[in-house]
């Protein structure tokens, strides 16, 4: 388990108890009334109640435990309801995606419905309302709907769900939470794909267990980053810190629509491989084995694509080292694919351009939740209020 989480056995402070133990199982899956007991500091009694409050709330099941040699009595065993779910949108560039995520992190459904053209956020909004109403029967399977996390490529204000500016989508100043709040009647929530993405793999994926890290997510609206510290997400002020890719990785490049020059996501981009490959658009899963394949066949125009994406990836990686010292670099979506193609190469390139004492440590994998991460990161999102308060 990733540290301790404290509890209390003050009465006045049940509320607290509850989210510290409905968050712990959450976290780490299944797990004993024994370890509860152990993680949190509480007694088992106390414990016993906060468990029996959290499955009458309908949040948790208890099991039995599967058989043993140890003597005595075995402790039941506590797991996340995955009867709640969250909904999670991710509009895109060519696609808007819809998911149902249960509590203990099981993606139960994922549909992408392609659009075809860049969707307006109003467009956006009724694409997502529509697949939430063709999700009715799935949802009437739930025991609870708390309500949708959306994964914007851009900047978000967290505090209301404004998109503050999605360049790729071409949106500004636009109040998509409100609006699709009014258009299906659930709550909200909504946030910087990438920064929803890195908390996804730090609580889930290959990032469990770090407290350092920096994810980097690829897709068809650019490349995004969240950054991981001490355990907490680096937000900044406003809640845009992040944009790796708007770092500078070639001097000599094309101008980006942000306005600067040789930026990451103008050197490094979906659409220059889908052009090599000869293909129009792509799922990941798709253009993972398309890029694979032509690897595989020697084509030189793809093996050439991706020697120069590798190449600047690699020095934005290098950045990234010397600024934020990770001890995990987690790539996601079209950069995932990148890597997987040579695992060696990229550390390789990373050590001999970062400085020594912070590469020495790092390590450079892909993304382990696949094309379920940004599901996983927006149901995050929907959850955190039913986490933070269990029982309101």
């Amino acid at each position: 388990m990733n540290g301790r989480a404290t509890g209390t056995n003050l009465d006045t402070v049940r509320r607290h108890n509850l989210a510290t133990v409905l968050g712990l199982v959450h976290r780490e899956g299944p797990l004993a009334r024994s370890a509860l007991t152990q993680a949190t500091g509480l007694n088992r009694s106390t414990v016993g109640a906060l468990v029996a409050e959290l499955a009458e709330l309908g949040l948790v099941q208890e099991r039995e435990p599967e058989l043993s040699n140890r003597v005595g009595r075995p402790s039941p065993v506590v797991a996340p309801d995955g009867r709640v779910v969250a909904l999670a949108i991710n509009p895109e560039i060519d696609a808007v995606t819809v998911g149902v995520v249960g509590l203990d992190a099981t993606v139960h459904r994922r549909v992408r419905y392609p659009t075809g053209h860049i969707p307006s956020a109003a467009e956006a909004v009724a694409i997502a309302a529509a697949v939430v109403d063709g999700l009715r029967a799935d949802l009437a399977k739930a025991s609870r709907v708390v309500g949708i996390g959306v994964a914007v490529p851009g900047l978000v204000r967290e505090e209301d769900g404004v998109v503050r500016l999605a360049p790729h989508l071409e949106w500004a100043e636009e109040p998509f939470a409100a609006e699709l709040a009014a258009a299906t009647g659930y709550p909200v929530l909504a946030a910087n794909d990438a920064s929803l993405g890195a908390d996804a793999e730090r609580l889930f994926g290959a990032g469990r267990g770090a407290s350092d890290l920096v994810y980097l997510n690829g897709g068809a609206s650019g490349i995004g980053a969240g950054v991981i510290v001490s355990g907490a997400p680096l937000t900044g002020i406003s809640g845009y810190a992040g944009e790796l890719g708007h770092t500078l990785v070639n001097s000599a490049g094309v101008r980006c629509h942000c306005g600067a020059v040789g930026c990451l996501e103008t050197e490094v981009s979906q659409s220059a491989l889908l052009h090599v490959l000869g293909m129009d658009a792509a799922d990941p899963e798709e253009l993972d084995r398309a890029l694979s394949a032509a690897i595989a066949a020697g084509d030189p125009a793809v093996t050439a694509e991706v020697d120069r994406q590798v190449g600047f990836l690699a020095t934005a990686l290098r950045n990234a080292t010397n600024v934020f010292d990770p001890q995990l670099i987690v790539l996601g979506g079209f950069l995932g694919a990148l890597h997987a193609l040579d695992p060696e190469r990229l550390p390789r390139l990373v050590g001999e351009q970062a400085l020594a004492a912070s590469a020495e440590r790092l390590s450079i994998v892909r993304a382990g939740l696949g094309s379920d991460i940004l599901m996983i990161g927006a149901a995050e999102l929907a959850f955190r209020p039913l986490l933070a308060a269990p029982a309101s």
